[in-house]
């Protein structure tokens, strides 16, 4: 669910940590879990803008150089974040557009990439199990506009913890 923060900030709430590991996430397991989106639309409030998910989505998200390169608290925020895709989608705002240049998207992102930022936050558990408090990440929803003229999700990357926001709920 989404609500504001103290700074009238959006921000969607996630209340389960369903991925978690001591060593490692299992991405195999996200990119399963991302299928159920496939064939879904969003619309991000603030541009009116309709965001599709496309069937590349759950093997880009899960396995992209980014992701292969996110460790610890960056790695499970990213694998947990999929449970608040509709969400962040909505909430998504700071809209950026850019040119594709790479030959290898010269059909998937034909007429260039954007960007949104959007926020999200996670429980912190007590010894207990209990939520003590949570965390809030920044992200960047990085979204193609195909040769088909639509846009579709194609990652969410440069997840960041706002050490600021310590957030008691």
């Amino acid at each position: 669910f989404v609500i504001e923060d103290f700074n009238g900030k959006e921000l969607v709430i996630i209340n389960d940590m369903i991925f978690t590991g001591k060593r490692s996430i299992k991405w195999d397991d996200v990119e399963e879990y991302l299928k159920h989106f496939v064939g879904e639309s969003y619309i991000i409030s603030k541009y009116n803008d309709l965001i599709y998910i496309g069937s590349d989505l759950p093997d880009e998200y899960s396995h992209s150089d980014y992701t292969r390169i996110l460790k610890g608290a960056n790695a499970k925020a990213k694998a947990n974040a999929v449970q608040g895709i509709p969400e962040l989608i909505e909430i998504a705002s700071e809209k950026q557009h850019k040119e594709n240049f790479k030959s290898k998207h010269n059909k998937d992102a034909k007429f260039g990439w954007y960007k949104y930022e959007s926020r999200f936050a996670l429980p912190v558990l007590d010894k207990n199990g209990e939520i003590e408090r949570y965390n809030v990440f920044h992200v960047a929803i990085i979204v193609r506009h195909n040769q088909d003229g639509k846009l579709y999700l194609y990652d969410i990357m440069n997840i960041k913890k706002e050490t600021s926001t310590l957030f008691q709920y």
